[in-house]
């Protein structure tokens, strides 16, 4: 995983982490599901003490951003589930429109679809 860090920078190390893998959960990189490095591997990776990693992780999660699943590790919260259904949805929306359906053609395509 790659999470530029600044060691000049003023803002602490676990900020860094969090923030890092955040953009990477918003920009799509890092998609609902994934699963993010063990601690102690990411931590060592990024050449950190693992207390770091596991704050970053544990700040992420109450956030709602990650969700730790006991020993099977920590993974990308399906929240960005909806920003890629609206994506989804804005798309066929695009489409529908360019084809000149009306509002309501383009909903019983999807009711259709649906069924």
């Amino acid at each position: 995983m790659d999470i530029p860090l600044d060691a000049s920078s003023g803002v602490p190390p676990f900020e860094q982490v969090r923030d890092g893998i955040q953009a990477q959960v918003e920009s799509g990189v890092l998609a609902p599901g994934h699963r993010l490095p063990p601690v102690r591997a990411l931590a060592s990776s990024l050449d950190l003490a693992a207390n770091t990693v596991a704050r970053a992780y544990k700040e992420l999660e109450a956030r709602g951003i990650v969700e730790t699943r006991g020993r099977a590790g920590t993974f990308v919260a399906g929240s960005g589930v909806t920003r890629s259904l609206r994506a989804a949805a804005a798309s066929y929306v695009a489409t529908a429109r360019s084809l000149g359906l009306s509002d309501d053609d383009a909903l019983d395509a999807v009711r259709r679809a649906l069924g």
